[in-house]
């Protein structure tokens, strides 16, 4: 932990300017207050990367930019599209407002939330070079992405709490096969769809939710058990198989919030 909270103020002391890589499914969740609070207490201009937004429709991506542009400039991109880098560059040259001047930016965030393929799809895999920075950690590298753009790389991550499954899971950290309570994720995973599109989770199981009496999450992660035909004797939901599914395609990204 200790080690980690040096890399992050290594790399807010040695950036211009300070990206914030985030999922774009759920933003809250993927902040880290303690390292917004560190880089306004540096001083330092920061933008919010709302990645992998071809996960999330047109209108929850929009409400989530209005929002979080209150705390900072906000992007959102799609690095496996190859979708908004360019305005993303655009952003953090008139952010860092440094004209004729190389900027330095550090790139944070959570593991999975595409860090590495952020700095890829600005400064393009085949174009990007890189070079140590003298005095910092073994690992650490400035990758030049062109117009005095200059990434600071690094594989310091922040880390999880131990005991934060729920995150793990959603972000893909930990596969089912390493969860300990995947029904648990997968209904956390149905909560939040249920919560901001409800439409796609029916759509994506071809089931009805709601109506009369509206369905907890676990009556819902049975309802698609039986959609699905993951059935124990005498018709009983077999929810384990049904969580594990529904949280492997969440995490292949084949529920679209």
């Amino acid at each position: 932990m200790a080690n980690y909270r040096m890399m992050v103020n290594d790399v807010i002391k040695k950036a211009d300017i300070l990206l914030e890589v985030v999922d774009a499914r759920f933003p809250d969740e993927t902040r880290n207050g303690d390292v917004e609070r560190n880089i306004k207490y540096s001083k330092k201009p920061f933008i919010i990367v709302l990645n992998k937004c071809d996960l999330v429709s047109k209108e929850t991506l929009e409400k989530a930019k209005a929002r979080l542009s209150k705390i900072a400039p906000t992007v959102f991109v799609s690095s496996k599209n190859r979708f908004g880098t360019t305005m993303l560059r655009h952003k953090i040259l008139e952010v860092a407002n440094m004209r004729g001047h190389d900027i330095q930016v550090g790139c944070l965030g959570y593991p999975n939330t595409g860090k590495s393929s952020v700095i890829n799809g600005v400064a393009g895999k085949n174009k990007a070079s890189t070079s140590s920075i003298s005095g910092y950690t073994r690992g650490v590298q400035l990758v030049n992405a062109g117009s005095h753009i200059q990434f600071i790389d690094t594989p310091g991550v922040i880390p999880f709490d131990d005991n934060d499954e729920y995150k793990q899971g959603l972000l893909g950290v930990k596969d089912t096969t390493h969860l300990q309570d995947p029904i648990g994720v997968a209904l956390k995973i149905i909560e939040k769809m249920c919560s901001e599109n409800k439409t796609a989770l029916e759509s994506s199981y071809n089931v009805t939710i709601g109506g009369e009496n509206e369905e907890d999450s676990y009556e819902i992660l049975e309802l698609i058990g039986r959609q699905c035909n993951f059935l124990k004797k005498k018709g009983k939901v077999d929810d384990s198989r049904t969580a594990i599914k529904i949280v492997n395609d969440w995490q292949k990204g084949k529920i679209l919030l």
